[in-house]
């Protein structure tokens, strides 16, 4: 089994130039959480619900506050989480609404050919430092398909299953 046996052929792909709304509106609509960035047929990235996520994340939402006044040499010291969310998601959203999706994507983007092995996707897909979810499958420099780990595990259940019954995958 390859690439292309497993691969989504209606791939879904946001512009460089895509606002930030934009691009979370179609995420609220579809089933899955990215898209690939393609410029004039050419895949330049990759957007994430994890890199809009990323967008609006406080960075540091912890007042440290320290208690006991010199000549204590020791305080103690009592974190209290200021939770930011109900008001700056909203001002956030505002603020970067119009952001263009080129300021957030992901460039460095893996992709694989139609005939990749399973193994292959595997190697990819199932990385814990790189953390791909979903791979790009090009064909002489096009975007033909996408794989991501859901489809890859249907895949791998196939070939299972077709090699347990001695039929050929």
């Amino acid at each position: 089994m390859k690439a292309a046996d497993v691969m989504t052929t209606d791939v879904e792909t946001v512009s460089p130039d895509d606002d930030v709304s934009k691009v979370l509106g179609r995420l609220a609509k579809v089933p899955y959480s990215g898209f690939p960035v393609v410029e004039d047929g050419d895949v330049v990235g990759i957007i994430t619900e994890g890199d809009l996520v990323d967008l609006f994340e406080v960075e540091d939402r912890v007042l440290w506050i320290p208690i006991g006044l010199p000549p204590f040499v020791d305080t103690l010291t009592y974190a209290v989480d200021v939770s930011w969310d109900n008001l700056d998601l909203g001002l956030d959203l505002a603020a970067h609404a119009d952001d263009p999706i080129r300021d957030l994507m992901t460039t460095d983007v893996e992709t694989v050919g139609p005939d990749a092995s399973l193994d292959d996707l595997l190697v990819l897909l199932a990385n814990r430092d790189e953390d791909i979810n979903r791979v790009p499958v090009l064909e002489d420099g096009a975007l033909v398909g996408i794989i991501t780990r859901q489809d890859l595990l249907r895949g791998l259940k196939a070939e299972r299953v077709a090699g347990a019954s001695g039929i050929d995958a």
